[in-house]
C-alpha cells in the first residue's frame, strides 16, 4: 500500500477529516436541530474542537491505540462527532444498528472486543447493560441522550495537545479502521475488517469522479440512512472531506418537513423512499381526483428522460409537454425534496428503471450505485451525466469487475476488505484467487456498466428446470403503491409465485381515489377491487418477463415485512428464508389448486 508520502491519500481518517476542517474553519459543514427542529448551523472549526476534546476524553478514559469501541443510535450529529473522535485517538470504532436486540448486541461486542459502548437511549442501556453483565468484555456503557459526550469531554480536560497529535498518527494506512457488521439475511452477522487506506484510497477515487456532485456550490445533504450501514458511513466520511454540509435527521418520521427547511443539493436515499415519495405523490393526486393528471404528468418526464438518452434528444412537442408537466405537477415533488436537488443518490437495492426516468423528468440526476460492506460500500456508480437505465454504472477507480461463467460477480481491488473478523473460513471461502466473489448475479456491457441480475443463492429454479431470478418481479410489483413489500416463489415447484404485502400508509389514499370505504389492510386483502387492482400490478410486471418465469398465483400476507418483526434487514433487506419458512402454509396453498395468469 506504501506509505501517505508516496500516495496522493491522505494518511489516515483523522488527517482525512483534519484538512477539510482546517480548509473550512468557518464555514458551516454541519447542522443538527433543536428540540423545536430549528437548525443549529456548526463550522469546520466548531466540529474540531469538539472532535478533539471528545478524543480526549476518550484517552482519559483509558481507551489505548486500537481499542474497540461502540456505538449504537441513530443517525445524528453526535455520531459523527464521536467516528472521529474514536479515530483521533487511534481507535476502531464498531457500529451497531439501533434497531440490534440484546442478543446481536452480545455477538458484536464479543466477536469485537468492544470494552466501551456509546448508546443513544436509555432503552439501549437496559439491553447493552444486560449483555456487560455477563462473561463480556464490554466495561462501560454511556447514554449519549444522558449528556454522556459532554461528561466525556470534562474528563479529558488534562489530556495535552501533544498527546492528541500522537495519538493521530498511531494509525497508517495499515491499520484497522472499523468493523463493520452486515446486517446479513442469514446467520449471524459478520465483522468485516476495513482499513484506513481503504477509506482514504476510496474517497480520492471517489472525489475524482464526483467532483461536480461534491464539491457543487452550496452542497448540502441531509442523513437519515443509519450510519451503522456501510453506505452512509462511506459517504459520512465523502462528505467531511468534501466539506458538504450535512444535516442529521434522527426521526425519519421528520424527514419532509427537515428536508423541506434544509433544501438539500444532494438525495442520498434507499430505492423504498423514491418509491414512497412517488407513491404518496400518487395518492395525494387521487385524493383530489387529479390522479389522470399525474400520471400524464408522470409519463411525460419518463418520455422526456427516456429520449435524452437518444441522438436526436426530445423532441419539440415533448420539450412543450414536459413543461406543461412540469408547472402542473412535477415541480412539486422537487418541493417536497427542498426544491432544490440536483444529484439522487440511490444503493443498496435496485432501483427501478420507470423511478429512475421519472425523477430525471422532475430535475433530478439520479446516480445509482452497487456495492456491498466487503468492497467498502460502493464499487460502481452513475456518473453525472453518465445515467443508463437499467445499469449501475462502470467501476469506481480502484475497483475492477468479472463475470464468472455462472453469472456471479466478482470483483477485486485496492479497497476491498482485510477479511472477516475472526472468521478465518469465511474469509477463504469469499476471496478466492484475489477475487471477491459477491454472490451477486450480473453482466458487464460494451461501456464497462454492471447490470445487477439477483442473488446467487436466491436463484429459483422451477419444477420444469427454468432458472428465474426473483429480483426483477419483485422489484416491478412494489413499485405499485397499494405494494409495500414482495417475495417471489417458487423454488422446485410447477410455476412462479409471490407473497405480497399492502403498503398500510398508502392505502387510505389509495382507496380513497377508488371511491371506497376505508378499511384496514386485511380488510382490504379480502376486497374484490383491490385484488382486481394487484392482479393488474402482476400482470404488467409478467410483462417484462418470460410466461415460464411470470407469476401465475399470489397471496397477500396478513402483517407487512418489517425491521421490527424480524422480515427485513436494518438494511431493509427481505430475509426471504425467514418468510418462506413462517408463510409456507400460504405458499402451499398457492400450489394446491390450479395456476391461473395474473
Amino acid at each position: 500500500m506504501g506509505t501517505a508520502s508516496a500516495t496522493p491519500y491522505a494518511a489516515n481518517l483523522a488527517a482525512l477529516a483534519n484538512a477539510a476542517w482546517e480548509r473550512d474553519a468557518d464555514k458551516v459543514v454541519m447542522k443538527y436541530t433543536d428540540a423545536n427542529d430549528n437548525w443549529i448551523d456548526v463550522t469546520g472549526r466548531e466540529v474540531r474542537e469538539y472532535v478533539d476534546a471528545v478524543a480526549k476524553g476518550l484517552i482519559a478514559k483509558g481507551v489505548k491505540v486500537g481499542d474497540r469501541v461502540g456505538i449504537m443510535s441513530r443517525t445524528r450529529y453526535e455520531w459523527t462527532v464521536l467516528d472521529f473522535a474514536i479515530w483521533s485517538a487511534g481507535a476502531v470504532p464498531v457500529p451497531i444498528y439501533d434497531t440490534s436486540s440484546k442478543e446481536q448486541i452480545d455477538w458484536i461486542v464479543s466477536d469485537a472486543e468492544v470494552s466501551l459502548l456509546f448508546v443513544e437511549t436509555k432503552e439501549h442501556y437496559k439491553l447493552a447493560e444486560k449483555v456487560a453483565r455477563g462473561e463480556s468484555p464490554l466495561k462501560e456503557v454511556l447514554v449519549i441522550e444522558d449528556g454522556a459526550l459532554t461528561a466525556v469531554v470534562s474528563g479529558g480536560a488534562n489530556v495535552s495537545d501533544e498527546e492528541l497529535a500522537k495519538r493521530k498518527e498511531s494509525t497508517n494506512h495499515d491499520s484497522l479502521a472499523t468493523i463493520m457488521y452486515t446486517s446479513g439475511t442469514t446467520g449471524r452477522p459478520k465483522g468485516v475488517r476495513l482499513t484506513h487506506f481503504s477509506y482514504c484510497r476510496h474517497i480520492h477515487g471517489i472525489t475524482e469522479e464526483l467532483y461536480p456532485v461534491l464539491y457543487q456550490d452550496g452542497a448540502t445533504a441531509l442523513m437519515f440512512l443509519t450510519l451503522a450501514h456501510s453506505l452512509a458511513r462511506l459517504v459520512e466520511v465523502a462528505f467531511v472531506s468534501a466539506g458538504v454540509v450535512m444535516g442529521f435527521c434522527p426521526d425519519t418520521k421528520k424527514l419532509v418537513p427537515l428536508i423541506g427547511t434544509l433544501k438539500p443539493t444532494i438525495l442520498l436515499a434507499v430505492p423504498r423512499v423514491y418509491e414512497k415519495v412517488y407513491n404518496s405523490a400518487e395518492q395525494k393526486a387521487a385524493a383530489g381526483g387529479k390522479v389522470k393528471i399525474f400520471r400524464w404528468a408522470a409519463a411525460q418526464a419518463v418520455a422526456y428522460s427516456e429520449a435524452l438518452l437518444t441522438p436526436e434528444g426530445p423532441s419539440a412537442g415533448l420539450k412543450l409537454r414536459h413543461k406543461i408537466a412540469h408547472k402542473l405537477v412535477l415541480h412539486k415533488i422537487a418541493d417536497v425534496l427542498g426544491g432544490q436537488v440536483r444529484f439522487a443518490i440511490s444503493g443498496s437495492a435496485p432501483l427501478g428503471t420507470r423511478h429512475a426516468h421519472f425523477y430525471r423528468g422532475v430535475g433530478l440526476e439520479i446516480m445509482e450505485g452497487y456495492g456491498l460492506t466487503e468492497n467498502n460500500a460502493a464499487a460502481s456508480v452513475h456518473r453525472p451525466g453518465g445515467y443508463k437505465p437499467g445499469t449501475v454504472g462502470p467501476a469506481l477507480p480502484g475497483i475492477e469487475f468479472s463475470i464468472a461463467d455462472d453469472g456471479e460477480i466478482l470483483m477485486r481491488g485496492e479497497q476491498l476488505f482485510e477479511g472477516y473478523h475472526r472468521n478465518p473460513e469465511a474469509t477463504a471461502e469469499a476471496m478466492r484467487d484475489g477475487w471477491f466473489h459477491t454472490g451477486d448475479l450480473g453482466s458487464l456491457d460494451e461501456d464497462g456498466h454492471l447490470r445487477i441480475t439477483g442473488r446467487k443463492k436466491e436463484l429459483i429454479v422451477t419444477a420444469g428446470g427454468k432458472n428465474v431470478s426473483p429480483a426483477i418481479l419483485e422489484e416491478r410489483i412494489r413499485s405499485y403503491s397499494l405494494v409495500s413489500q414482495c417475495v417471489v416463489v417458487g423454488d422446485g415447484k410447477p410455476f412462479i409465485a409471490a407473497l405480497v404485502t399492502l403498503d398500510e400508509e398508502a392505502l387510505p389514499g389509495w382507496l380513497k381515489g377508488k371511491e371506497l370505504p376505508a378499511m384496514s389492510a386485511q380488510e382490504a386483502a379480502e376486497h374484490p377491487v383491490v385484488r382486481e387492482h394487484l392482479e393488474k400490478a402482476i400482470a404488467r410486471a409478467n410483462k417484462a418477463v418470460s410466461r415460464a418465469e411470470s407469476v401465475r398465483a399470489y397471496e397477500i400476507l396478513p402483517e407487512d415485512l418489517t425491521i421490527e418483526n424480524g422480515y427485513l434487514t436494518p438494511s431493509m433487506k427481505v430475509k426471504r428464508d425467514k418468510v418462506i419458512a413462517d408463510f409456507q402454509h400460504l405458499i402451499d396453498k398457492m400450489y394446491s389448486g390450479t395456476p391461473k395468469s395474473a
